[in-house]
C-alpha cells in the first residue's frame, strides 16, 4: 500500500513545462488529446505522460530498503514516428534504471510533434527526487522551434541526432541470434523445452533465442544473477557487454572475449599446458528480421600429450604441423606449441514465424544426445546455408555445407580437395510425448566440374533418388531415424539410427557384410534428479559398425579437415557415457565418465573400418566383419569441471578442470597409448563445445 501511495504522490507532482508558444509548432498528441485545442496540447501531453508513467512504474524495493534520498535524471525522446525512446537514466541503482527502461518500452505510439507541418522529434529532461518521487525542473531539451527548416539543415544535424538508446536484454532475447551451443549452457533450459505438452523441437542446434524464449525466461534468469555494481568497470566485468549501442531500428554489442588456460599433464615431459585465445565478438540486429554475429579468434596453445598427438596425426598437407581438433589448421608456434587463428560468423534472416534462413561459417549439430551420429560439432568450422521451416507439429531443416579434404592425396596443385554436403532433417511431434525424426544426407565432389550440384538445392526431394539419377558413384548418401519419448516432464529417452549406403540384403542377410554400415544411439535424461533442482543426469550408449561413414571414392568420406562430421571416434566402436550437470546461481559443475572400445588399424596396410578416411576397398574381407575388429582398444575418460559464471551477458567463466584418461590397445602398441592426468584452470568465454575425449 505504501508503494501505491508513493507512486500516486509522484504523479500528482509531475510537471512537464511547455515551451513558449510558437505559431509553427504542434506538440506530440496522445490519442486522448486528439479532440483538444492546439493551445491545450502541451498540458494534455503532460497529463498523459503522468498517467502512463503512474500506471506502469513500480518502485524498486531497494530504494525503500536502503532509505535512499537523492535524485535521478531521465532523458527521453518522442521520435518523428511518434515512438517514446528512453535515451538514458542517471540513477544510483540499476534496478531503477531497469524499471524506467521497462516503463518507456510500454509507452504507446502517438502522433509526433510537428514544425511547419512536418514531423520532428523532441526530447525531454526530467529530474526525479527520491524517495518522494517528485519530478522537478522539467523542460524540453530541444525546442521544436529549433527543428531543421530544410533538408540541408537536417543533414547538417544528422550526425548529432544519432543517440545511443541503450541495448536491453530483451533486444537479444527476442532476436534471431543463436544461443552459443555448449552442453553445459544448454543444460540450463533443456528441462523447460522437454516438459510434456510443449511443441518444441530439440534436435537441431544451435537454437536461436526466439524459439527458446517461449519456454525459458532468459531475462528473469539474467536479472536474478545480476550483481549490484554502479561503477563502469564493475558493470562491464560482472553484468554487461563491453560496448552496446542501440539506434532507431538496429542495435549491436561488441565484446573482447578470451580463453586463457594454464594446466599440467602430469605424465608429460612438458612443463605445462596452456591456451591463449584473444577474440573480438560482435553481434546485433538490423530491424526485426536480420540478426548477425561475427567472431575473430587469435590463439596459441599446447595441450595434453594425447591431444597434441591427435592434432598432429590429422595434420594437413602443405607443411603445417597439426589441426587443432574442432578449431582449424595450426601453424607452429615456438618449438612445441600451435598458432591457430579462425573466424566464425553468420547472418540470420527471419522471414516469418515459420521461416528462418542462416548463412555463415561455423558448425551445426543434429541430435538430443551428447554425441550425434547424424551431424555433430566435433569438426572444424565450415561455410553453411541453413533453412528452418516450422509449422503445425513439424520442424524441417535443410543444411548445405562446403567441406575440405586436406590430405596429401586429396590436394591438387596446392589446393585442398573440395566437397559438398546437403542434409534434410524432419522433426515431427507425433504426440505430446513422442517425437520422431527423419534424416538424410549426401556428399558429392567437384568431379567433371560438377561444383555445387543444383540437383541438391531442392529442399524436399530424396537425395537417394538424385544419387541414382546422377550416377550411383556420384555421391555418398546416408539415411537416419531418430526418436524421443517423454515418460514424464522429468525423464525422457532418445535415440538415433544411421545407415550408410542402405542395402537391405547386406544388413539383414546374416553374413556380417562390410556393407552392413550402420550405427545407433540410445540415451536417457533425468531432470531435477532426485528432487535436486538444476541437477540433470544423462546416460548414453553409442555404437557404430566398421566402414560406416567411409567410402571407396577419395573425397566421399563423411569428414572435413581430417575430422569426422558425425561421432569424433569415426566408426568401429562402442561407448557408454554418463554425465551430470548442476548449477546454483552463478556456480556450476559437470562430471563425465566415458567407457568405450575402439577397433583401430594395426599398421599393416589393411583398413579395419575405424578410420573413415581410408579407402574401404582395403578391407580384409567382404563378409565376417565384426565390431571392434583390428587393434581393439579400451578407452576410459573421467572429466570433472567446476566453475563460476563471471558475466552472464558474455558467458565468461572461471573454471578448474581435471581429466583422467586411459587408452589401452589390446593387440599391438599404438601411438596414442597413454595414461593421462591433466589439470587445467582458467577464464573462458564459453561460446562453443571444446571436446577432448578422443
Amino acid at each position: 500500500m505504501r508503494y501505491f501511495t508513493l507512486i500516486v504522490t509522484l504523479f500528482c507532482n509531475i510537471i512537464l513545462q511547455a515551451q513558449d508558444s510558437n505559431p509553427y509548432e504542434k506538440y506530440p498528441v496522445f490519442e486522448a488529446c486528439t479532440t483538444v485545442e492546439i493551445a491545450e496540447l502541451p498540458a494534455c501531453f503532460e497529463t498523459q505522460v503522468q498517467y502512463q508513467f503512474s500506471n506502469l512504474f513500480k518502485m524498486p524495493e531497494i530504494v525503500i530498503k536502503d532509505n535512499y534520498k537523492g535524485r535521478m535524471s531521465i532523458l527521453f525522446e518522442v521520435t518523428a514516428e511518434g515512438k517514446f525512446e528512453l535515451i538514458y537514466t542517471k540513477a544510483p541503482y540499476s534496478d531503477i534504471k531497469d524499471e524506467v527502461k521497462n516503463v518507456f518500452s510500454q509507452f504507446p505510439v502517438i502522433e509526433p510533434a510537428t514544425y511547419d507541418g512536418k514531423p520532428v522529434y523532441t526530447q525531454y529532461t526530467l529530474q526525479v527526487l527520491l524517495p518522494t518521487l517528485e519530478w522537478v525542473n522539467s523542460k524540453t531539451d530541444r525546442d521544436i522551434a529549433n527543428a531543421p527548416k530544410n533538408k540541408l539543415e537536417a543533414a547538417a544535424m544528422e550526425y548529432d541526432s544519432i543517440k545511443n538508446l541503450g541495448v536491453t536484454t530483451l533486444d537479444k532475447y527476442k532476436s534471431g541470434l543463436n544461443i552459443p551451443f555448449t552442453h553445459q549452457n544448454y543444460a540450463k533450459f533443456d528441462y523447460n523445452l522437454n516438459v510434456v505438452g510443449t511443441n518444441s523441437h530439440t534436435a537441431v542446434k544451435p537454437y536461436n533465442y526466439t524459439e527458446v524464449s517461449k519456454y525459458y525466461d532468459f531475462e528473469a534468469n539474467e536479472t536474478s544473477l545480476k550483481k549490484n555494481k554502479s561503477s563502469w568497470l564493475g558493470r562491464k566485468f560482472w553484468n554487461e557487454h563491453l560496448v552496446s549501442f542501440k539506434g532507431d531500428g538496429y542495435w549491436f554489442t561488441v565484446d573482447v572475449t578470451t580463453d586463457l588456460q594454464l594446466g599440467k599433464d602430469v605424465q608429460s615431459e612438458l612443463s605445462y599446458t596452456y591456451n591463449n585465445t584473444r577474440a573480438l565478438n560482435v553481434q546485433g540486429a538490423l530491424g526485426e528480421k536480420i540478426s548477425f554475429s561475427a567472431g575473430v579468434y587469435e590463439s596459441q596453445g599446447r595441450f595434453a600429450d594425447y591431444v597434441n598427438a591427435y592434432a598432429e596425426s590429422i595434420k594437413p598437407d602443405g607443411g603445417n604441423p597439426a589441426i587443432v581438433p574442432g578449431r582449424g589448421i595450426a601453424k607452429a608456434h615456438g618449438d612445441d606449441s600451435y598458432d591457430y587463428p579462425i573466424a566464425e560468423g553468420y547472418i540470420s534472416y527471419r522471414a516469418s514465424k515459420m521461416f528462418n534462413a542462416q548463412f555463415g561459417h561455423g558448425k551445426n549439430f543434429i541430435g538430443d544426445g551428447y554425441r550425434s551420429l547424424f551431424v555433430s560439432d566435433a569438426a572444424s568450422p565450415h561455410p553453411y546455408l541453413k533453412l528452418n521451416t516450422s509449422f503445425w507439429k513439424i520442424k524441417y531443416t535443410n543444411t548445405w555445407m562446403w567441406l575440405k579434404d586436406v590430405r596429401p592425396e586429396a590436394t591438387v596443385d596446392g589446393a585442398y580437395g573440395s566437397k559438398y554436403m546437403a542434409t534434410h532433417f524432419l522433426s515431427w511431434n507425433v504426440t505430446k510425448k513422442l517425437n520422431v525424426g527423419f534424416f538424410e544426407s549426401v556428399l558429392w565432389t567437384n568431379d567433371n566440374g560438377r561444383g555445387f550440384d543444383v540437383n541438391y538445392l531442392n529442399p524436399i526431394i530424396f537425395y537417394r533418388a538424385i544419387e541414382f539419377s546422377t550416377g550411383s558413384r556420384a555421391g555418398n548418401a546416408l539415411i537416419g531415424l531418430s526418436g524421443k519419448y517423454k515418460f514424464s516432464s522429468k525423464v525422457n529417452m532418445y535415440g538415433q539410427l544411421i545407415i550408410d549406403e542402405f542395402s537391405s540384403k547386406d544388413i539383414f542377410g546374416g553374413a556380417q557384410s562390410w556393407k552392413n554400415k550402420l550405427g545407433y544411439q540410445i540415451g536417457v535424461k533425468y531432470y531435477n534428479a532426485f528432487k535436486v533442482k538444476n541437477l540433470m543426469l544423462q546416460g548414453e550408449y553409442n555404437q557404430v559398425r566398421p566402414y560406416t561413414y567411409s567410402h571407396d571414392e577419395l573425397l566421399l568420406n563423411y569428414g572435413h579437415n581430417n575430422q569426422s562430421m558425425a561421432h569424433l571416434w569415426g566408426a568401429n566402436f562402442r561407448e557408454f557415457i554418463g554425465i551430470a550437470h548442476y548449477s546454483y546461481k552463478r556456480w556450476y559443475g559437470m562430471a563425465k565418465l566415458i567407457f568405450g572400445q575402439r577397433g583401430l588399424d594395426t599398421g599393416d596396410g589393411v583398413s579395419y573400418g575405424g578410420n573413415i578416411f581410408i579407402n574401404n576397398d582395403l578391407r580384409p574381407s567382404d563378409n565376417g566383419i565384426s565390431l571392434l575388429q583390428g587393434n581393439t582398444t579400451n578407452v576410459f575418460i573421467a572429466d570433472l569441471q567446476a566453475g563460476y559464471l563471471v558475466n552472464p551477458a558474455t558467458n565468461l567463466k572461471a573454471f578448474i578442470n581435471v581429466t583422467q584418461r586411459s587408452f589401452s590397445p589390446e593387440n599391438v602398441p599404438s601411438n596414442f597409448e597413454k595414461n593421462t592426468t591433466w589439470f587445467n584452470l582458467g577464464f573462458r568465454t564459453d561460446l562453443f563445445n571444446n571436446y577432448s575425449d578422443y
